[in-house]
């Protein structure tokens, strides 16, 4: 296949046939994708099915280019240096820095200073728990979580209360993965300081009303922690209304580099905590024995930053900006229906997660009776399939769902009803291979 634009539009050439195709009318239509060829990785590969964008995105070509244009045009230490490179790349930090506020929907002048900029949403969270919650939990204090949350965002609090004597409590999800609001009152209280939740389950696929359990959180004076690892590539943030008081994301999920995270905090939170790391940068002046910490945010990003990879989340966030969440999250309602209709009408297939496909954002979990996810997963591969199989670092989660381990196929708006067709076939396969 090959590609060429004019005006906005794609030229196509599909099994030796050439039409010329609007984008905007092909953009809720999922016979083909407008997208892909955005894609270099995907229009490479054109017989992939990559259906595993919750653990890595794909990266379109503006990504890519902005990346090596840091490289090429401006390659420089920021903040260290006054020379004209070092300018333009601390410029560039400041822009990606503003970008992401409103991406969250903040303000970029006034509330960009409390962009944090880290590896990913692990390193987020982890600072969060180290930083943070040490200078709030006593003994006999509560931390509370969800049951579906990622190994991030369970550990560091199990590592936290450990560390203060404090306990971690869990909510649960009913049969269709709702978190319901007595679960949310019976769990968060008086003794609850820390309340921190997955904002979407990267193996159900369901939204947790965050907004909901934030209002609940500070009924009690306690703090709200959100992980959007899983949401903020799927639908608008806007953290006025969420009311939380923490959020992480990571740049590999919404179409941007690998190693590059971001943490926004409330102000007067940060301006509080000690710093993660210490080192070059995220001090104020240093002496024999003392030291005295720069301010939010460079207080808690010590060392060389990933300046191109900044420079190219700032990109990234621009061509989700150009395509839409409109489109993006109408597409990928289409995707989890049709994909949760034909695997219903497989027999030997079990879905995991809410009967009703729009509360899954861009995942569908399955088991394939008899059949180990690793071995399914295997020979899709074989087939050109790409999924997720394991425990998908939720392990008490599935402990609660009565399973060890699940295959995972999760959608971004490239995907098309052809990677869908080729999911059903290579099942098919797996099925034929163990049972005939």
């Amino acid at each position: 296949m090959s590609t060429r634009k004019l005006h906005g539009e794609h030229m196509l050439t599909d099994a030796g046939r050439v039409e010329w195709v609007s984008r905007n009318a092909q953009a809720s239509a999922l016979a083909a994708s407008p997208y892909k060829w955005d894609f270099p990785l995907l229009a490479r590969k054109p017989d992939l099915a990559f259906l595993d964008s919750a653990a890595t995105a794909q990266r379109p070509s503006s990504v890519l280019e902005a990346q090596k244009r840091f490289y090429e045009t401006m390659n420089a230490n920021a903040l260290r240096g006054l020379y004209e490179l070092s300018v333009e790349a601390t410029e560039a930090i400041n822009a990606s820095r503003a970008h992401v506020a409103r991406f969250l929907g903040l303000d970029d002048r006034n509330d960009a200073r409390d962009i944090v900029f880290c590896r990913n949403t692990s390193e987020a969270l982890n600072m969060v728990a180290q930083s943070f919650a040490p200078i709030v939990l006593e003994p006999g204090d509560e931390v509370c979580i969800t049951v579906m949350e990622h190994h991030s965002n369970l550990i560091p609090w199990q590592q936290a209360c450990r560390a203060a004597g404090a306990k971690l409590v869990y909510m649960y999800p009913d049969d269709e993965g709702v978190i319901s609001e007595e679960e949310m009152r019976a769990k968060i209280g008086p003794r609850t300081k820390i309340v921190s939740a997955v904002h979407v389950s990267n193996v159900l696929g369901v939204a947790n009303d965050v907004k909901l359990m934030a209002q609940i959180a500070h009924e009690f004076d306690a703090v709200m922690v959100v992980d959007g690892a899983q949401s903020a590539p799927h639908f608008p943030i806007d953290l006025n209304d969420l009311g939380c008081d923490f959020f992480a994301f990571s740049a590999h999920k919404v179409y941007g580099p690998f190693g590059i995270g971001v943490l926004w905090g409330r102000h007067d939170l940060l301006d509080a905590m000690p710093p993660f790391l210490t080192g070059g940068e995220m001090i104020d002046a240093v002496t024999e024995q003392t030291a005295t910490w720069a301010p939010v945010p460079e207080k808690f990003e010590a060392g060389t930053q990933d300046a191109a990879g900044i420079y190219a989340l700032d990109a990234a966030l621009t061509y989700v900006e150009e395509v839409g969440f409109d489109a993006i999250q109408a597409r990928e309602a289409a995707l989890v229906a049709q994909c949760m209709r034909r695997l219903s009408q497989l027999e030997f297939v079990r879905l995991i997660g809410p009967s009703d496909p729009a509360a899954h954002h861009g995942v569908v979990s399955f088991n394939v009776c008899t059949i180990h996810p690793h071995d399914v997963a295997s020979i899709l591969d074989m087939d050109g399939v790409a999924i997720r199989a394991g425990h998908h670092c939720a392990q008490p989660l599935l402990a609660h769902l009565g399973i060890d381990s699940c295959c995972r196929a999760s959608f971004a708006f490239y995907n098309d009803a052809r990677d869908i067709d080729r999911l059903i076939d290579g099942l098919n396969h797996v099925w034929t291979m163990f049972h005939g």
